[in-house]
């Protein structure tokens, strides 16, 4: 795991604890970029290309800098800038240095308009640092009060083990019950006392006390734009976000070890959209054979000096100065290929429109060992433990296969769906803005897909009236009745299971606030305490932001969140596992998008498809991105047949249910009835079940580790896994 880590103290606070000194406590392993009473440091298998610092004096230009250097030892002073940007940044040394002189009068925006996925950190002066977080929250940034002023960093683990931090089972009631609704989780983390800094905000410290703005803005009145410049600004985005990490040079490597890029490839449009792009970015083609054989003889010292020297390695050809004759071109090595990595298929996908020579297909076959919850039939306690809880941790073993096979940097499509698609909440917002005619398209194709699953009558007449009538409720509830309506129905355990037709999942999704999929095995007190949580948000001011379009961006809040889960349990050594879809001018692009657009039937694959023709690729089959989605139950319920006795032994004296957060007889009750093959299960059992026993999981591994295994300077401290069962 990657972080990054510093603080900003400020004058003492009456109370802080005597044991709190700053000046001997520093991350073990770390890298300083930044020395002083108001450090930076880089811990981790960062690269050198990935830590880039910029510094901007009075009466001198910028210095930009690539990789870990010594800090400067020159002394701040108040008009002294400094910028550091950690992770994947295409942005030029010119464009930091241009940035970092704007950026001097406040503005912090164009530091995140740059190619890439990465963390901006921007320190003015010695008393003021700011944090900026990407819009989509697989950067994110975490921060809490210590040493008198405030702490951050790139991940909550460090900060937790910084201050002693328990388990905050309020917080985790809230992810399990509602994971995807703000009003629950607030800006709170698994560890108490550890604060998040929402997506697409800064984090201000000055003085040593944190103060939260949003950067952008997320509002509908400054984004509208046709279909035609929305494609072409999304193509753009989608170009650039892959052509920077292709061309970006990677360590290097010697025979036998794993290709340099690589791209997973499956039956999704998404990840066959990015081979395609990454296959057509032009590199110029590696040395020759006889290149390489004239390195190495000058390297040895064989080549004398001198013009003859100079002539001996080119060919003669015979011909005669002046003749239409040409040397032969020297022998170069092809372009460089990319690992194409598909995991349960037999042959290529066909999503992909002709046979790509640049793409190395790798099949990999099915196997055991590569199922879901794989991991407990050995001890469960044995896997990596991740900043945070999620499903992705149960699917570790699978995801490391694919990423095994792939390149050093791993070009991956996850987040298309979550950033083009239109979430079925933005039909209430058609209504809102007086539309209800654009309503037409989408629903007539829920009613067709309804017909054919469900019958004339369902599809016909049921399906319309009631995702239209669910439309117009939640255009016109009152946030406040929305809030406490969910409350009543989380009280209840009214919350969705996933099944039923496409209709009636649709008209689940178009609230304000829906359950998840593991709030019906949460004990009933945690369920009124999240219950208590949203009536208490309830009282707060509604959002300006309409129904539909927050309900889309927490939910790529969730995907995000969990991505960086998948990073954390998955990516192998010195890998880099890369979302184009996930980066900030990605999602500014696509939030240009017309609703109207977004909520066509196959939108997403029309705008890939758009993109890939602006790109370039017109060979595309007609049917493109309509093959049949392979069936996803069917290797969790394999794996949960053959976890059998490793999930019996997990929930056999859980922590969850130490911690009061679940129903233990009930969790069992369901855990028998997933391994039943002839059992019929609707899709929400299998993810309620995959997220509770990944949060037991990450609750063992946290337990297991040891006490201020981040830090070197600490005091000893007496703590536990859980803290006291709380709710509030």
């Amino acid at each position: 795991m990657r972080w990054l880590t510093g603080w900003s103290t400020g004058a003492p606070r009456a109370g802080a604890p005597a044991q709190e000194t700053p000046g001997a406590v520093a991350p073990i392993a770390a890298r300083a970029l930044w020395a002083g009473p108001n450090p930076l440091w880089a811990v981790g298998d960062w690269r050198p290309e990935e830590i880039r610092l910029a510094t901007l004096r009075p009466g001198a230009p910028a210095a930009v800098t690539t990789g870990p250097t010594a800090p400067d030892p020159v002394e701040d002073t108040p008009a002294t800038v400094r910028l550091a940007v950690l992770g994947h940044c295409g942005a030029s040394d010119a464009e930091l240095a241009a940035g970092l002189a704007a950026a001097r009068g406040g503005a912090v925006r164009h530091l995140t308009a740059w190619p890439g996925s990465y963390t901006v950190v921007l320190r003015t002066g010695t008393r003021s640092t700011v944090l900026l977080t990407d819009l989509a929250g697989a950067r994110p940034v975490f921060h809490t009060p210590w040493g008198g002023g405030t702490a951050y960093a790139t991940a909550a683990l460090p900060l937790a083990d910084l201050i002693g931090a328990p388990i905050d089972t309020g917080h985790l009631a809230a992810r399990l019950a509602c994971p995807e609704s703000p009003e629950a989780l607030g800006t709170g983390t698994p560890y108490l006392g550890v604060q998040q800094v929402p997506p697409g905000h800064a984090l201000a410290i000055r003085g040593g006390r944190p103060y939260l703005a949003a950067y952008d803005d997320t509002g509908d009145a400054q984004r509208r734009r046709g279909e035609a410049p929305a494609v072409r600004e999304l193509t753009r985005a989608l170009l650039e976000s892959v052509r920077s990490r292709v061309r970006t040079p990677a360590p290097g490597r010697t025979a036998g070890e794993r290709a340099r890029l690589g791209v997973d490839l499956s039956y999704g449009t998404a990840s066959a959209t990015v081979a395609l792009l990454a296959a057509a970015v032009p590199l110029a083609p590696g040395p020759g054979p006889a290149a390489a054989v004239r390195d190495r003889a000058a390297a040895d010292g064989d080549a004398a000096p001198g013009p003859a020297a100079a002539g001996a390695g080119a060919a003669r050809t015979g011909a005669v100065k002046g003749s239409w004759a040409r040397a032969a071109a020297p022998d170069r090595a092809g372009p460089e290929q990319l690992a194409a990595v598909t995991l349960g298929e037999t042959e290529a996908p066909a999503t992909l429109a002709t046979d790509i020579p640049r793409l190395r297909h790798t099949v990999l076959a099915p196997d055991p060992a590569t199922l879901p919850y794989a991991d407990l039939r050995a001890d469960p306690q044995d896997g990596p433990l991740t900043d945070e809880p999620g499903p992705e941790l149960v699917a570790a073993a699978r995801a490391e296969a694919r990423f095994g096979a792939g390149g050093t940097d791993h070009l991956t499509g996850y987040g298309a769906r979550q950033v083009l698609d239109g979430h079925p909440a933005r039909l209430a917002d058609l209504v809102r803005a007086g539309r209800p005619r654009e309503l037409l398209p989408p629903v007539a194709a829920l009613a067709g897909a309804d017909r054919a699953t469900a019958g004339v009558l369902a599809g016909a007449l049921r399906t319309p009236l009631t995702v239209v009538r669910a439309a117009h409720r939640l255009s016109r509830i009152r946030y406040a009745d929305a809030l406490d309506d969910a409350a009543v129905r989380l009280t209840l355990r009214h919350g969705p299971d996933g099944g039923g037709t496409a209709g009636a999942r649709s008209a689940d999704d178009l609230a304000w606030c829906v359950p998840g999929p593991a709030a019906r095995w949460l004990s009933d007190e945690a369920l009124s305490a999240v219950a208590l949580r949203l009536r208490l948000a309830a009282r707060e001011p509604a959002p300006v932001e309409p129904p539909g379009a927050r309900r889309a961006r927490y939910a790529l809040y969730r995907h995000a969140r969990g991505f960086r889960t998948l990073v954390h349990a998955a990516e192998q050594p010195g890998q880099r596992l890369h979302a184009p879809f996930l980066d900030n001018q990605v999602v500014r692009a696509a939030r240009l998008l017309p609703d109207d657009i977004r909520l066509q039937p196959g939108a997403r694959h029309a705008l890939l498809r758009a993109v890939l023709t602006g790109a370039g690729r017109t060979d595309l089959p007609p049917d493109w991105g309509r093959g049949p989605r392979p069936d996803r139950t069917a290797p969790a319920r394999a794996g949960l047949r053959l976890a059998a006795d490793g999930l019996a032994e997990l929930f056999d004296a859980p922590l969850l249910a130490e911690a009061g957060l679940i129903d233990l007889p009930a969790v069992r009750a369901g855990l028998a009835r997933c391994a039943d093959p002839a059992a019929a299960l609707p899709p929400g059992t299998l993810a309620g079940l995959a997220e509770l026993a990944a949060t037991e999981l990450w609750l063992r591994r946290v337990r297991a580790r040891r006490h201020g295994a981040c830090w070197t300077g600490l005091p000893p401290a007496r703590r536990t896994a859980l803290a006291p069962a709380r709710f509030g």
